[in-house]
């Protein structure tokens, strides 16, 4: 057999599972096979090199290792409420051991005045601590613990420890396997690479991550497995890179009439210098003839819409059509509104086409597409329509690109003749060593200054106690004029939360700004579009000063007139969120506050999240903050792109071994682009293991 064979063997055949245990282990953890168990890590270690006094036990969320001497059992309640309870005394104190199950089995077990080590997790009823069903053994003096004994622990659900597969079950399956190792595992580093970057091989690696005799030996176990994974991730996206690199396109090889005429008499404010590199970037790109794969970031508002607006304008130039897709009808709206104010006075025809685009408007747009008639178009999901055909469609640019699935975003690609120039965009920005995993098959461009003369949002923390004065503050603003958005959490009252709710704001707020002084509009998900477009266009023309909101706000909705942002039970946002939100504001001349308010008591996340908030306005110090937090498939949307498939590795903390990886995925890649080398066939079976057949974080 061969060693992949090991690897994909059904654990099924490992010996103490069989067919009911695999089925669980299959659908509860996703362990299918020889090699998903050697993957299933544990997820934290306790040191039993050291015994705790019982008195010293304070924390529920903590493993003790304790040694005690049994002085009492006692079996309480009946029938299927009852328990067995020992008590286990040291010489600083006591604690109850408590088993529901097996009760008859354990107390035959424990003898009184004997002395037992206890493993166990505590858990605090009615103020004091006991320890449910913990590991138990005969203390034997002739053998002390080891100082180097460090024991794994491992996530089981509820299922699983009833049917005995606890974390000890888990472990001792560890064991079984690996003791039925009779040769190495195979190597997914090629040698070149391994003399390259001495490590533990595969074997040692798995045998010490499962069973580490010391931290040492655990540190070096993680890094070589972290390695391997991150250099399989990097040589799928380096391959795909240099795949797309090869892609033709067409060449745009023009500034033309439309550019200049708009650069010369419509650009509304001289543009960034980062604006500027950008658009020479994509310039570059757009005249190679090669297709333009570029990811560009970009704070929120810092002109990414006019950058893209410009590009398309390049593609006019030069006889083609572009398509500039948005995630939501607000957005795409928004989008519409801001691109034909930019292009007033030109001879160039934009269609705006979402789900609410009315029957004969629509078939209209789709034959004008179709003639080369309208040169830009934008819209929602419904693009990718298959009604939507174009006469020559040039460039593709795609908002918030982390909102569109793979396949909607291919079914536009495959409305051209050649491969479109692909131009996403996203506000949220992403750490460095995140960006260059996700989108390492894409160029990257970062505007990285926000247009002169706008003042820096200032934010500030209030606490439910503080409501009256923020009302105060609201008041103030209005009276100079300025807009008011307040946005919820949820539209509705659950009676499972008690987060503030958009219906119940509504009383709140029209009873502290009543008519006719002040006049306050609705805006949510689940209201008709009509009323959605009425409830925009009365804040816009500031006849409604304070706009009611759940996050459909959180893109795309720009009244500079608006000063201040409220933001109700902001410890249930992430910070991605908070930081979109924040943006909405602080769009014109006039110093802008964001006001997060929150109830008095709130976890350490929570608060790290509100602090950060207060901190800065910098997108990229709040994402490095965020994927602290949140971790990497969050931030992407495993369900647009495909999990990263990390199981170990993390792209916050393993930024030096993400660029090894990179720079030996690079090597191998220099070596044998198409891997067809013996000694590669290993890496095209674990991608293909990794991965499957489906695209991942392919733009086109």
């Amino acid at each position: 057999m061969m060693i992949t064979d090991f690897e994909d063997t059904n654990i099924e055949f490992l010996k103490g599972v069989g067919a009911q245990k695999a089925a669980l282990l299959r659908t509860a953890i996703g362990v299918s096979t020889f090699g998903d168990l050697l993957n299933y890590f544990p997820f934290r270690y306790v040191d039993k090199g050291n015994y705790v006094r019982i008195r010293d036990i304070h924390n529920e969320s903590v493993y003790y290792l304790i040694k005690g001497k049994a002085v009492s059992k006692t079996m309480l309640g009946e029938r299927f409420k009852s328990r067995l309870v020992v008590r286990l005394e040291d010489e600083s104190g006591g604690i109850d051991l408590v088993w529901f199950k097996g009760q008859k089995w354990i107390e035959q077990k424990i003898t009184i005045g004997q002395e037992y080590v206890v493993f166990g997790k505590p858990t605090l009823f009615k103020n004091i601590y006991n320890i449910a069903h913990p590991e138990l053994e005969l203390y034997d003096s002739a053998t002390p613990l080891s100082k180097e004994t460090l024991y794994p622990l491992y996530n089981t659900t509820e299922i699983m420890k009833k049917r005995g597969l606890n974390s000890k079950a888990i472990s001792k399956l560890l064991q079984t396997l690996l003791d039925s190792l009779t040769d190495p595992l195979l190597e997914i580093l090629p040698k070149y690479i391994r003399d390259q970057y001495p490590m533990l091989s595969r074997t040692e690696a798995y045998r010490a991550i499962h069973f580490p005799r010391n931290e040492q030996e655990l540190a070096k176990a993680q890094k070589r497995l972290k390695f391997d994974e991150l250099y399989i991730l990097q040589i799928r996206i380096l391959k795909d890179k240099r795949t797309h690199t090869d892609a033709k396109s067409y060449v745009f090889s023009k500034i033309g009439q439309l550019f200049n005429q708009f650069y010369h008499d419509n650009l509304p404010f001289q543009l960034t210098s980062a604006q500027q590199r950008v658009l020479k970037e994509i310039r570059a790109d757009l005249r190679t003839g090669l297709q333009m794969n570029r990811l560009l970031q970009g704070d929120v508002g810092s002109g990414k819409t006019l950058v893209a607006l410009m590009s398309m304008l390049i593609a006019a130039d030069n006889g083609f059509q572009s398509c500039f897709m948005a995630p939501t009808e607000i957005l795409a709206n928004q989008h519409y509104q801001s691109i034909t104010q930019f292009l007033l006075g030109m001879d160039i025809q934009v269609a705006l086409l979402t789900g609410s685009t009315k029957t004969k408007e629509r078939n209209r747009i789709y034959e004008q597409l179709s003639n080369g008639e309208i040169q830009m178009i934008i819209g929602t999901h419904a693009l990718i329509e298959d009604k939507v055909i174009f006469k020559c469609l040039g460039l593709c640019i795609i908002d918030e690109q982390h909102r569109f699935g793979v396949a909607h975003r291919a079914r536009l690609w495959n409305k051209s003749e050649l491969a479109p120039h692909i131009l996403v965009m996203t506000a949220t920005p992403i750490p460095r060593t995140l960006a260059m995993t996700l989108y390492g098959d894409l160029d990257i461009s970062v505007i990285d200054e926000l247009p002169p003369n706008r003042k820096p949002v200032q934010t500030l923390h209030r606490y439910e106690s503080s409501r009256y004065q923020m009302f105060q503050f609201l008041k103030q603003e209005i009276q100079k004029g300025r807009q008011i958005y307040v946005v919820y959490p949820l539209i509705a009252e659950s009676e499972k939360s008690d987060l503030k709710n958009l219906e119940e704001g509504y009383h709140i707020v029209c009873y502290e700004f009543p008519m006719p002084d002040y006049h306050v509009s609705i805006m949510h998900g689940k209201l008709p579009q009509v009323e959605k477009d009425l409830g925009m266009k009365m804040f816009k023309e500031n006849k409604t000063q304070i706009m009611l909101s759940t996050t459909v706000i959180e893109v795309g909705v720009d009244v500079p007139n608006a000063s201040v942002m409220v933001i109700e039970n902001a410890e249930r946002f992430g910070l991605s969120q908070l930081h979109q939100l924040r943006g909405r504001v602080g769009r014109g001349a006039d110093q802008s506050y964001c006001i997060l308010m929150s109830k008095d008591h709130l976890s350490n996340d929570a608060r790290l999240r509100l602090d950060t908030m207060v901190k800065t306005n910098d997108g990229f110090q709040i994402a490095e903050v965020d994927l602290q937090l949140r971790g990497p498939g969050d931030i992407q949307g495993t369900e647009q792109s495909g999990s990263l498939n990390l199981k170990i590795a993390n792209l916050t903390t393993d930024e030096p071994i993400v660029k090894a990886a990179r720079q030996a995925a690079s090597v191998t890649l220099d070596k044998d682009p198409l891997l067809n080398l013996p000694e590669h066939q290993i890496i095209i079976h674990t991608i293909a293991k990794r991965f499957g057949a489906t695209v991942w974080s392919k733009i086109s």
